[in-house]
């Protein structure tokens, strides 16, 4: 087992060969550690700024070994990862952050919601359904609309369906593939913030400043940070992101997505058990970004600061949206950032662009 905290040389070993590994990557790369990345297809945006690229499935043992050989310490940039492929990993005696507890509760809509309400943080109600029975059953006392989602996996408004009416349940049901599922009531919500917060091995807790998303067909389309909020909602939002971290012994970044209500009231939406897509403004908006925090905390070092140096718009290129480079590349204001994404297809994040304004 390594110890911490890790000097420099060291290999940071990545699951998943996304943008958010990339961004992991080159963030390691500043701080003089290396990176080691598995994922099953070649060639990707992370394999392309990392040290070693192990091609391979997450569940090909002979792939783990070697990026536990590889690696002092291992992340993942998505939360999908199976429960196995980290008991794996542990068994050839690799160091897993964030651990096990994290990704057990993100990976299930319903386990997370339960443990939110355990730590007395507020949710939307909520229904496990196993069954279009149950989906009939819950409808009944749950108004609508009502929003049914997968349990686990879907991410950006896939693996979902809105329910209008009560006799719309079993075409919701068959609609998402007939999985099990959580049924969720409506939130009526003025809009929706998120909070990156980040937990080093020594407990240490650090909260970037609340930031507002708009959504376009499920996906991110825009991030405004800091959000103009009072003190109170933002020490709220912080106070959530706090007890989320102790409550899951949580070492690296994590994100807390929330919808705020009319009243001033919270409820959180999900948590990400990552580095996020809202968190990157803190690219250009912070002295030490989202990315280069999660690498700190993992690897034992301090943990940066994380106040605002800017007011930033992060706005996301989605599919042919990244033909505008040439003219974003262009403004003065603006910091472009892509991923070395080779074909960009409709719904695909190829980069995002953050403009920066004073305080």
């Amino acid at each position: 087992m390594a110890r911490f905290p890790l000097p420099p040389g060291s290999t940071i070993g990545v699951l998943g060969g996304g943008q958010l590994g990339r961004m992991m990557a080159m963030a390691a790369g500043r701080l003089g550690l290396k990176t080691a990345v598995l994922d099953p297809d070649a060639g990707g945006p992370a394999a392309q700024v990392s040290a070693v690229e192990i091609v391979g499935a997450y569940d090909d043992e002979t792939a783990l070994r070697r990026l536990a050989q590889a690696a002092d310490v291992i992340t993942f940039e998505f939360e999908n990862v199976p429960a196995d492929t980290v008991a794996a990993l542990q068994a050839a005696g690799a160091d897993v952050a964030p651990g096990a507890r994290a990704l057990a509760v993100a990976q299930d809509r319903v386990e997370e919601k339960s443990f939110l309400n355990a730590a007395g943080i507020e949710t939307v109600a909520f229904a496990p359904i196993a069954s279009e029975q149950d989906l009939i059953q819950a409808l009944r006392h749950m108004a609508t609309p009502a929003l049914l989602k997968t349990r686990r996996e879907g991410y950006d408004g896939k693996g979902q369906a809105w329910i209008e009416s009560h006799e719309a349940g079993p075409a919701a049901w068959k609609a998402i593939g007939a999985k099990p599922a959580i049924l969720e009531a409506r939130a009526d919500f003025r809009r929706e913030v998120s909070v990156i917060a980040a937990r080093g091995r020594d407990g240490e807790v650090a909260t970037y400043p609340l930031c507002e998303n708009h959504h376009e067909g499920g996906i991110l389309r825009r991030t405004t940070a800091p959000a103009r909020a009072s003190r109170k909602l933002a020490d709220h939002a912080e106070g959530i992101a706090h007890r989320i971290l102790d409550g899951l012994d949580y070492v690296g970044v994590l994100a807390v997505e929330m919808f705020e209500l009319d009243d001033g009231r919270l409820l959180v939406n999900e948590i990400a058990p990552r580095v996020h897509n809202s968190g990157h403004w803190t690219l250009d908006g912070c002295q030490v970004d989202q990315f280069e925090q999660h690498v700190r905390a993992i690897a034992g070092w301090p943990l940066g600061p994380t106040a605002a140096i800017a007011r930033t718009e992060m706005i996301n290129l989605i599919g042919s949206d990244v033909d505008q480079w040439p003219k974003l590349a262009a403004e003065l204001d603006a910091r472009l950032w892509l991923y070395g994404k080779a074909e960009a297809r409709p719904g695909r994040k190829m980069g995002h662009v953050n403009r920066l304004t004073e305080l």
